[in-house]
């Protein structure tokens, strides 16, 4: 694999871990030339279902697209990279465990405020506020409050 930093084709693995769920393995490595660490995530390439959006239309699941959106909603919140990465793989799983070819946007987003609410709080709220598009204050309220029950 090549170095991120410098470009130079060696690389080392220095530590290997498998994740909690056991569908992807994470290694650090180390650059042999200029002696930079960095993670990489090995899974399975398996083919995910499309998403059937709100008007009808069909996109293909894109993981970069769901981690910006997480990665948005907990902006300049204590959250981890690997808590995010965890939130995604059980967002995943559920898209898989799912066995359907298309899964509805509205579906993956409740899967996401699920995941979010188990973060962060604030996120959770905010991600559910443009989500669930509020008309009024009373509704905003209402997302307060669940996102201080219980998951």
């Amino acid at each position: 694999m090549r170095c991120p930093f410098c470009g130079h084709p060696d690389t080392q693995v220095v530590e290997t871990r498998d994740s909690d769920e056991g569908d992807s393995t994470r290694r650090r490595r180390k650059c042999a030339a200029c002696d930079k660490r960095f993670t990489t995530y090995e899974r399975a390439e398996i083919e995910l279902p499309s998403i059937v959006k709100r008007d009808g239309r069909r996109t293909d699941y894109d993981r970069a697209k769901l981690k910006s959106s997480l990665m948005l909603a907990l902006r300049k919140r204590p959250v981890g990279a690997e808590a995010v990465e965890t939130a995604i793989e059980a967002i995943e799983g559920k898209l898989r465990q799912s066995g359907d070819k298309e899964v509805s946007s509205t579906q993956l987003g409740e899967w996401v405020m699920k995941e979010l609410r188990k973060l962060d709080k604030v996120a959770y709220v905010r991600f559910a506020s443009v989500y669930r598009s509020f008309d009024d204050v009373t509704e905003f309220v209402a997302a307060v409050k669940e996102s201080g029950k219980k998951s």
